[in-house]
Protein backbone atom coordinates (compact mmCIF):
# COMPACT_ATOMS: atom_id res chain seq x y z
CA UNK A 1 0.00 0.00 0.00
CA UNK A 2 1.29 3.57 -0.46
CA UNK A 3 2.03 5.83 2.23
CA UNK A 4 0.44 8.87 2.07
CA UNK A 5 0.74 12.26 4.51
CA UNK A 6 -2.35 13.34 6.39
CA UNK A 7 -2.38 16.43 7.50
CA UNK A 8 -4.04 16.96 11.07
CA UNK A 9 -6.97 19.27 10.90
CA UNK A 10 -8.97 18.00 13.67
CA UNK A 11 -7.11 15.95 16.67
CA UNK A 12 -10.12 14.10 17.86
CA UNK A 13 -11.12 13.30 14.21
CA UNK A 14 -11.36 9.19 14.36
CA UNK A 15 -11.26 7.30 11.55
CA UNK A 16 -14.05 4.31 12.48
CA UNK A 17 -18.07 4.53 11.78
CA UNK A 18 -19.58 6.13 14.66
CA UNK A 19 -20.88 3.14 16.75
CA UNK A 20 -17.13 2.38 16.86
CA UNK A 21 -16.45 5.94 17.52
CA UNK A 22 -18.62 5.82 20.54
CA UNK A 23 -16.66 2.99 22.28
CA UNK A 24 -13.23 4.64 21.24
CA UNK A 25 -13.66 7.60 21.91
CA UNK A 26 -15.41 7.54 25.25
CA UNK A 27 -12.15 5.19 26.45
CA UNK A 28 -9.55 7.32 24.78
CA UNK A 29 -10.89 10.63 26.99
CA UNK A 30 -11.05 8.84 29.91
CA UNK A 31 -6.98 7.80 29.33
CA UNK A 32 -6.82 11.41 28.52
CA UNK A 33 -8.13 12.89 31.42
CA UNK A 34 -6.14 9.94 33.70
CA UNK A 35 -3.17 11.26 31.78
CA UNK A 36 -3.46 15.04 32.76
CA UNK A 37 -4.56 14.56 36.26
CA UNK A 38 -2.74 11.86 36.18
CA UNK A 39 -0.28 12.31 38.11
CA UNK A 40 -0.41 9.02 40.31
CA UNK A 41 3.27 8.53 41.17
CA UNK A 42 6.08 6.59 40.86
CA UNK A 43 4.95 3.33 42.53
CA UNK A 44 5.38 -0.26 43.14
CA UNK A 45 2.28 -1.55 44.79
CA UNK A 46 -1.44 -0.55 44.37
CA UNK A 47 -1.29 1.06 48.24
CA UNK A 48 1.35 3.11 47.18
CA UNK A 49 -0.30 4.51 44.23
CA UNK A 50 -3.23 5.65 45.95
CA UNK A 51 -0.77 7.27 48.83
CA UNK A 52 0.54 9.37 45.76
CA UNK A 53 -2.51 10.12 44.35
CA UNK A 54 -3.77 12.31 47.52
CA UNK A 55 -0.84 14.33 47.31
CA UNK A 56 -2.20 15.98 43.57
CA UNK A 57 -4.42 18.38 43.86
CA UNK A 58 -3.71 20.07 40.82
CA UNK A 59 -1.35 19.82 37.97
CA UNK A 60 -0.21 21.37 34.83
CA UNK A 61 1.62 19.76 31.69
CA UNK A 62 2.67 20.56 28.35
CA UNK A 63 2.15 17.59 25.99
CA UNK A 64 2.82 16.22 22.62
CA UNK A 65 0.76 14.00 21.03
CA UNK A 66 1.82 11.00 18.19
CA UNK A 67 -1.07 8.99 16.24
CA UNK A 68 0.84 6.70 14.22
CA UNK A 69 -1.62 4.66 11.97
CA UNK A 70 -0.40 1.64 9.05
CA UNK A 71 -1.16 4.05 6.18
CA UNK A 72 1.15 7.13 7.20
CA UNK A 73 4.55 7.84 6.39
CA UNK A 74 4.57 9.30 9.61
CA UNK A 75 2.92 10.22 12.91
CA UNK A 76 0.27 13.02 13.37
CA UNK A 77 1.46 15.34 15.80
CA UNK A 78 0.24 17.82 17.49
CA UNK A 79 1.26 20.57 20.72
CA UNK A 80 -0.85 21.37 23.80
CA UNK A 81 -1.08 22.08 27.14
CA UNK A 82 -3.30 20.56 30.31
CA UNK A 83 -4.55 21.48 33.32
CA UNK A 84 -6.15 20.09 35.65
CA UNK A 85 -7.93 20.24 39.21
CA UNK A 86 -9.70 17.75 41.96
CA UNK A 87 -12.41 16.59 41.41
CA UNK A 88 -13.25 16.77 37.94
CA UNK A 89 -11.72 19.92 36.34
CA UNK A 90 -9.66 19.61 33.06
CA UNK A 91 -8.82 22.41 30.70
CA UNK A 92 -6.92 19.84 27.47
CA UNK A 93 -6.04 22.14 24.94
CA UNK A 94 -4.41 21.65 21.76
CA UNK A 95 -2.46 24.66 20.15
CA UNK A 96 -1.00 22.91 16.92
CA UNK A 97 -1.46 21.88 14.27
CA UNK A 98 -4.88 23.18 15.03
CA UNK A 99 -6.39 25.09 18.32
CA UNK A 100 -9.25 23.44 19.96
CA UNK A 101 -10.27 23.07 23.72
CA UNK A 102 -11.72 20.48 25.81
CA UNK A 103 -13.06 21.84 29.44
CA UNK A 104 -14.41 19.69 31.79
CA UNK A 105 -15.83 21.37 34.86
CA UNK A 106 -18.82 20.95 37.92
CA UNK A 107 -19.57 17.43 35.58
CA UNK A 108 -19.91 19.50 32.20
CA UNK A 109 -17.91 18.60 29.66
CA UNK A 110 -17.68 21.24 26.43
CA UNK A 111 -15.27 21.44 23.55
CA UNK A 112 -14.56 24.58 21.12
CA UNK A 113 -12.72 24.20 17.81
CA UNK A 114 -11.25 26.99 15.62
CA UNK A 115 -12.92 28.08 12.78
CA UNK A 116 -13.15 31.77 10.40
CA UNK A 117 -15.45 32.86 13.67
CA UNK A 118 -12.84 32.39 16.41
CA UNK A 119 -13.21 29.18 18.80
CA UNK A 120 -16.62 28.02 18.84
CA UNK A 121 -18.64 25.28 20.57
CA UNK A 122 -18.60 21.84 19.34
CA UNK A 123 -21.68 19.60 20.32
CA UNK A 124 -20.40 16.25 19.31
CA UNK A 125 -20.42 12.86 20.43
CA UNK A 126 -17.94 13.45 21.93
CA UNK A 127 -19.07 15.41 24.26
CA UNK A 128 -21.77 12.38 25.08
CA UNK A 129 -19.22 10.27 25.19
CA UNK A 130 -17.29 12.54 28.24
CA UNK A 131 -20.68 12.81 30.01
CA UNK A 132 -20.51 9.26 30.49
CA UNK A 133 -17.11 8.96 31.57
CA UNK A 134 -17.18 11.66 34.03
CA UNK A 135 -18.35 9.28 37.07
CA UNK A 136 -15.56 7.09 36.53
CA UNK A 137 -12.85 9.69 36.64
CA UNK A 138 -12.53 10.09 40.68
CA UNK A 139 -11.43 6.56 40.57
CA UNK A 140 -9.03 7.18 38.08
CA UNK A 141 -7.34 10.09 39.82
CA UNK A 142 -7.53 8.34 43.13
CA UNK A 143 -5.29 5.45 41.69
CA UNK A 144 -7.74 2.92 42.44
CA UNK A 145 -6.87 1.06 39.23
CA UNK A 146 -7.61 -2.92 40.35
CA UNK A 147 -11.18 -2.39 40.89
CA UNK A 148 -11.86 -0.62 38.34
CA UNK A 149 -15.19 -2.03 36.28
CA UNK A 150 -13.99 -1.78 32.59
CA UNK A 151 -10.15 -2.26 32.79
CA UNK A 152 -8.14 -4.86 33.90
CA UNK A 153 -5.08 -3.62 35.24
CA UNK A 154 -1.48 -4.92 36.02
CA UNK A 155 1.67 -3.45 37.69
CA UNK A 156 4.81 -3.87 35.11
CA UNK A 157 7.75 -3.54 37.12
CA UNK A 158 8.21 -0.21 39.27
CA UNK A 159 7.03 2.11 36.40
CA UNK A 160 4.35 0.92 34.33
CA UNK A 161 0.81 0.28 34.61
CA UNK A 162 -0.86 -1.76 31.90
CA UNK A 163 -4.83 -1.69 31.28
CA UNK A 164 -6.63 -4.38 29.35
CA UNK A 165 -10.23 -3.79 28.09
CA UNK A 166 -12.76 -5.96 30.30
CA UNK A 167 -15.43 -6.31 27.30
CA UNK A 168 -14.22 -8.57 24.70
CA UNK A 169 -16.33 -6.01 22.07
CA UNK A 170 -13.93 -3.15 23.36
CA UNK A 171 -10.98 -5.39 23.35
CA UNK A 172 -11.72 -4.68 19.12
CA UNK A 173 -10.99 -0.94 19.33
CA UNK A 174 -8.85 -0.94 22.50
CA UNK A 175 -6.30 -3.70 22.81
CA UNK A 176 -4.78 -2.25 26.19
CA UNK A 177 -3.24 1.08 27.58
CA UNK A 178 0.05 2.13 29.26
CA UNK A 179 1.28 4.33 31.62
CA UNK A 180 4.86 4.95 32.03
CA UNK A 181 5.55 7.00 35.42
CA UNK A 182 8.29 9.34 35.88
CA UNK A 183 11.13 8.73 38.56
CA UNK A 184 9.42 12.20 40.34
CA UNK A 185 6.85 10.92 43.15
CA UNK A 186 3.26 12.23 41.29
CA UNK A 187 4.04 12.14 37.78
CA UNK A 188 3.12 10.07 34.98
CA UNK A 189 5.52 10.82 31.91
CA UNK A 190 4.03 9.09 29.01
CA UNK A 191 0.27 7.40 28.06
CA UNK A 192 0.36 4.95 25.29
CA UNK A 193 -3.41 3.71 23.70
CA UNK A 194 -2.57 0.90 21.34
CA UNK A 195 -5.94 0.30 19.01
CA UNK A 196 -3.50 -1.92 17.53
CA UNK A 197 0.14 -2.83 17.99
CA UNK A 198 0.35 -0.79 14.43
CA UNK A 199 -2.00 1.86 15.31
CA UNK A 200 -1.72 3.66 18.65
CA UNK A 201 -1.55 6.73 20.53
CA UNK A 202 1.38 8.00 22.43
CA UNK A 203 0.95 11.34 24.50
CA UNK A 204 4.66 12.22 26.35
CA UNK A 205 4.31 14.66 29.41
CA UNK A 206 7.11 17.15 29.72
CA UNK A 207 7.14 20.60 32.32
CA UNK A 208 5.03 19.34 34.42
CA UNK A 209 3.93 21.10 37.72
CA UNK A 210 2.07 19.61 40.73
CA UNK A 211 -0.10 21.54 42.83
CA UNK A 212 -0.09 24.90 41.01
CA UNK A 213 -2.99 27.48 41.62
CA UNK A 214 -5.34 27.69 38.85
CA UNK A 215 -7.88 30.47 38.54
CA UNK A 216 -11.42 29.08 37.81
CA UNK A 217 -11.64 31.08 34.57
CA UNK A 218 -9.18 28.35 33.04
CA UNK A 219 -11.82 25.41 33.23
CA UNK A 220 -14.87 27.88 32.56
CA UNK A 221 -13.98 30.11 29.04
CA UNK A 222 -12.57 29.13 26.32
CA UNK A 223 -10.41 31.70 25.33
Amino acid sequence: MKRINIINKRAFDNPYPSRVKRFAGRFLWVALVMAAGLCLGWAETWDSIRDAATGVNSISADFVQEKHLPILAAPLVSNGRLWYRRPDSLRWEYISPVKNILLLHDGTARRFVQSDQGLVEDASVHMQAMQFVMPEISGWLGGRFEDNPLFDASLDGAKKIQMVPKDAGMARFIQRIELLMSDRPGVIEEVVIFESEEAFTRMVFSNTQVNPVIDDRLFQEAQ
